[in-house]
């Protein structure tokens, strides 16, 4: 597949585009920002300079990925997904300091999720929609409210496999295990 980028797009000079990766309306990519192959940006995402993006990530409609955030391979982010990048933003420090955030592997981060800085998402974790991420979240472990909980784990595929507080042995649902 061939890369596209919308003609309303902007892209800064000096950013990585992997191959076969869409670029949609409005968005926004500064400099220095690495994206990998076979990418989806949304209409409306905004990209910061030094951001790395994996490997056929999908990030939806009007989100904002700022410095100091992470994405690796194949990590899902919904529409209006919000990130910080610093604890104690003011308007009038000009000294701030950014925090980094990480989502690791296979992640996905619901709708309208507040992801706020400093935390690591785990591979193939599951957000839900509208929580609050306040500290981290395991790899496999489904968390959600405000601030987010968990709630159970999910498989790579994103069904549940557990409500139990504790991770089971194994974490395949039915359709996936060997």
């Amino acid at each position: 597949m061939q890369t596209f980028i919308h003609e309303t797009a902007e892209i800064e000079a000096g950013v990585t585009l992997g191959t076969g990766t869409r670029i949609w309306h409005y968005s926004h990519l500064r400099k220095d920002a690495e994206i990998g192959p076979d990418c989806v940006l949304g209409r409306n995402v905004f990209v910061d300079s030094g951001v790395r993006v994996g490997a056929g990530v999908k990030i939806q409609n009007n989100v904002s990925v700022y410095r100091g955030v992470e994405l690796g391979d194949r990590v899902f982010v919904g529409p209006c997904v919000v990130f910080t990048n610093d604890l104690r933003p003011r308007a009038f420090e000009d000294d701030w300091q950014i925090t980094p955030t990480r989502v690791l592997t296979g992640a996905s981060l619901g709708a309208n999720a507040t992801i706020v800085c400093g935390v690591e998402i785990g591979a193939y974790a599951m957000v839900a929609a509208g929580s609050v991420v306040t500290r981290d979240v395991a790899a496999h472990q489904l968390v959600m409210g405000n601030p987010a909980r968990p709630h159970g784990w999910v498989c790579r595929c994103g069904r549940v496999v557990s409500r139990s507080a504790g991770k089971p042995d194994d974490l395949n649902c039915a359709a996936c295990r060997p």
